[in-house]
């Protein structure tokens, strides 16, 4: 049986993969530009043009920026038998219904959610270990 974790933020996903006999953690960093708005006037003079941001476009950039970085982390765990996803942000539950929606090999497989905050290598793998062994 091999069971998974997968840490992720829109910057990288860290993979704990434990069978019976090893462990194996990889990293892989994704591709999805940080947008950072910005506001105010486009001169000095009180009541001059607003910035424009193109909101629409960025949201549509960013969702497939994350279905890339979401499908090379399947690569990763596609013969997963249990899976807990975790980390700060909500991409978390974005990864879980991308599994679920357009992966047909999670079908009935054991996907659990949890928040975690941002953690180093050696703590993720730990709290994977902790997970699976509770």
């Amino acid at each position: 049986m091999k069971n998974v974790g997968i840490w992720i933020d829109k910057k990288e996903a860290k993979i704990v993969s434990i069978d019976e006999k090893n462990q194996r953690l990889d990293t892989i960093m994704s591709d999805v530009e940080d947008f950072h708005a910005s506001g105010g006037s486009g001169t000095r003079l009180k009541g001059g043009p607003q910035d424009v941001v193109q909101d629409s476009k960025f949201m549509e950039r960013e969702k497939h920026q994350l279905s890339k970085f979401f499908n090379e982390v399947v690569e990763h765990i596609s013969d997963a038998d249990d899976i807990v996803i975790f980390g700060p942000a909500q991409v978390g539950q974005k990864l879980n219904k991308q599994l679920l929606e357009k992966h047909s090999q999670f079908q009935g497989k054991k996907i659990s959610i949890e928040k975690a905050d941002n953690m180093s290598d050696n703590q993720i793998i730990a709290w994977v270990k902790d997970y699976y062994i509770s």
